[in-house]
This record gives structure tokens, C-alpha cells and sequence, in this order.
């Protein structure tokens, strides 16, 4: 009972803290000057990312690999086959732009480091600082290409209202409160499995994974909505990248991360299939229609039912 409550306060000042995170920062950068779409594609994708980065972090740390490497993996699934398959089934979605296609590439490239950075058993400090060197490299490349797109920059176009201090205070208040969620998330997460009989790995893969994916749905959804559904693929083929990237080589900075490529097979098989059916559908097809969807969220369940079933 109790681990169930720390996770569920987890959950909700994650959630909490994203928002004050993306909300402060978003608009501190835009009062020094920092053009909007720039914001967007860096700022606001590191922001949603941040559960995910401190859960892994923290989990890394005390000693829990498989729970950071479970979220990492779990929170990448989440996001094509739970996120993109709830927001086509709200609103089929036609992707547009130069911007997704180069992204398709590095979608799947960094789906491919996975195994092979885990080939020897374990992420090494320096294997992690290369995951953060390209997570530098791969942002200054697509703040590069915003600057070319002057145009884009009208969806964000407002003034904002409030004073630097107001936002820098909203910003750190969002950073601790991501880092008390994080503890709470870890602890009860870890709580859970042992209560339950079933391994951090399982934990890590489900429930911490959809937990920490809970600003990416929330955000795709109202972009489906609105009918802003290239919005929501932008949002999770991003997101997906910073997890592997920027997520995973901040936990291995701070801590060395070990895992079984045996006992992970099924969880890279999944990461694979689930990677290649939303490049296919993206960056290919161009589009994901309902009936795609429902097959995403179909295929969601499936493996979500196979790893607890078969943990």
C-alpha cells in the first residue's frame, strides 16, 4: 500500500514538475531573446523528457540498472505503440515537413545503440559521454535547420507576460519537484515489484514507462485534438531520441548501467518492431490512419501482456 502511494505521488509531482519545468523555461528563453520554434524543438523536448531522465538517473544511482534501462526501452514502446496509436485514433494523422524525415534516421540509429552499447554488459561512463556528445550534436543540428525555417516560428508567436525572475523561480521550483517525484517513483516502483513477486525489470518496462510517459500522451493528445497531429509524431519520434540519447547517457554518466542482452531479448525485439512499424508508417506512408492506430494499441497490449506474463 505504501509503495502504491509513493507511486502515485511520483507520478503526480513528475507530472508537475514537467509542466513547471517546460512552462518556466519556455519562457524565460523566449524574454532572453531565444526564437520560439527553436524553444520548441529543444526546450520543450528535453522538458518532456525529464521524467524519464530522472527516474533513470536516480534508479542508475542506487544501484537499480534494469529499472533505467527498462524505462528508457518501456517509455520508447509507450510512445509509438500507446501515444501514437491513441492520437491516430482520435485523428488520423498526415505528417508533413522536412523536419520528420531527417529525424526518421537518427529515430532508428538510436534505437540501434541500444543492444549495441549493452553488447558487453554494461553502459561505461565514457559510452554514456558519447550518448551526450550526440545528444549536443543532434540538437545544435536541428536548431541549425530551425533558423532556416523562419515561417514556423508563427505558431508560437504571443508576447509573454511576467518578469525573468518569476519564470526562473517557476523553473527551479519544477526541477526539485522533478526530483522528489523521481525518489518517490523509484522507491515505490521498487516497492511494488518486491510486494508483488515480480522483477524491477517488469516494473521498469510497464508501469514506471507508461508513468514517465505521461506528459508526451497528455501533449500528443491535445495536439491531436486541435488538430495538430504532425505535432504529436514530432513530439514522440523526438522524445523517443532523447531517451536513448540524452536519458541513458545521463544515468551512465552518474552511474555505470549493467544489462543482460539474454534476459532483455524480448524487450529489444520489441523496441525494434515497434521503431521500424513507426518509421514505416511515418516516414514512409506518411501517414497513420485509425486502423493503424488500433494495430499500434493493439500490439501495445500484446507486449505488455507477454512481459508480465513471461517476466
Amino acid at each position: 500500500m505504501i509503495s502504491a502511494g509513493l507511486l502515485a505521488l511520483g507520478l503526480a509531482l513528475l507530472y508537475f514538475g514537467a509542466e513547471w519545468l517546460v512552462h518556466g523555461a519556455t519562457r524565460l528563453a523566449r524574454l532572453l531573446g531565444m526564437r520560439p520554434f527553436v524553444i520548441g524543438l529543444t526546450l520543450v523536448a528535453y522538458g518532456t523528457s525529464m521524467p524519464e531522465a530522472v527516474v533513470s538517473a536516480l534508479a542508475a544511482v542506487q544501484g537499480k540498472s534494469e529499472i533505467a534501462i527498462g524505462n528508457v526501452i518501456g517509455s520508447n514502446i509507450a510512445n509509438i505503440g500507446l501515444i501514437l496509436g491513441i492520437t491516430a485514433l482520435i485523428m488520423p494523422i498526415a505528417v508533413q515537413g522536412r523536419l520528420i524525415r531527417r529525424e526518421i534516421p537518427v529515430l532508428v540509429i538510436s534505437a540501434v545503440l541500444v543492444p549495441l552499447l549493452l553488447w558487453d554488459g554494461v553502459i561505461t561512463r565514457v559510452e554514456a559521454g558519447f550518448l551526450l556528445l550526440a545528444t549536443a550534436l543532434f540538437t545544435y543540428a536541428v536548431t541549425r535547420q530551425a533558423d532556416a525555417d523562419p515561417d514556423d516560428d508563427a505558431e508560437f508567436a504571443g508576447p509573454v507576460e511576467g518578469g525573468r525572475l518569476r519564470y526562473c523561480l517557476l523553473s527551479l521550483a519544477g526541477l526539485l519537484t522533478l526530483m522528489a517525484g523521481g525518489k518517490a517513483f523509484v522507491d515505490g516502483a521498487s516497492g511494488l515489484a518486491l510486494a508483488l513477486g515480480i522483477t524491477e525489470r517488469v516494473i521498469g518496462l510497464t508501469v514506471v514507462a507508461a508513468g514517465t510517459s505521461a506528459p508526451e500522451l497528455a501533449a500528443s493528445i491535445v495536439a491531436a485534438v486541435r488538430g495538430h497531429s504532425a505535432v504529436a509524431v514530432g513530439n514522440v519520434i523526438g522524445s523517443n531520441i532523447f531517451n536513448t540519447l540524452f536519458v541513458l547517457g545521463t544515468a551512465g554518466a552518474l552511474h555505470p548501467i549493467f544489462g543482460n542482452l539474454e534476459t532483455m531479448s524480448v524487450d529489444l525485439i520489441g523496441l525494434a518492431v515497434f521503431t521500424i512499424a513507426g518509421a514505416v508508417m511515418v516516414g514512409w506512408e506518411r501517414h497513420i490512419t485509425r486502423w493503424e492506430g488500433a494495430v499500434l494499441l493493439a500490439g501495445y497490449a500484446g507486449f505488455i501482456w507477454w512481459i508480465v506474463a513471461h517476466p
